[in-house]
């Protein structure tokens, strides 16, 4: 969740087209690229955040280059129809196809694939394992 924002709650938006930005990997050796769009919670980013480190126990450097800066509001339970938008619940990130989510620099590439791929099962849309040498 971000310190501050400059409305309490948006707009939902669209989900259509290509990432504009952060479609390489910069500052690792592999990363987590997505393949739909969609959003992705702060608590889904943490898990997969936790299964990468877990899996690589010491060593090794994760980036996350996603930030959940959406606020997405809910109304109660059995409330009737009318009166207002609802309160923001949850923050999430949006993500739009080609846009490296995670990235990791380990020095053995077989433990980095496996922590890489626990950490995209965490994920609600498809992704997919990258190498900085691979051509975009």
């Amino acid at each position: 969740m971000p310190r501050k924002v400059k409305h309490r709650k948006q707009q939902r938006g669209r989900t259509k087209g290509q990432a504009k930005g952060a479609t390489t990997v910069a500052f690792g050796d592999y990363g987590i690229k997505a393949l739909e769009p969609g959003w992705i919670t702060a608590r889904q980013i943490e898990a997969a955040r936790i299964a990468m480190t877990r899996h690589i126990k010491r060593g090794g450097k994760v980036w996350i280059n996603i930030f959940p800066d959406k606020p997405v509001t809910e109304k109660p339970a059995e409330t009737r129809m009318g009166s207002g938008k609802g309160n923001p619940e949850r923050w999430v990130a949006v993500v739009k196809p080609g846009r490296i989510l995670f990235e990791l620099s380990y020095n053995d590439p077989v433990v980095a694939r496996a922590a890489i791929d626990r950490a995209i099962q965490k994920l609600p849309i498809k992704a997919q394992f990258v190498t900085r040498d691979e051509a975009f």
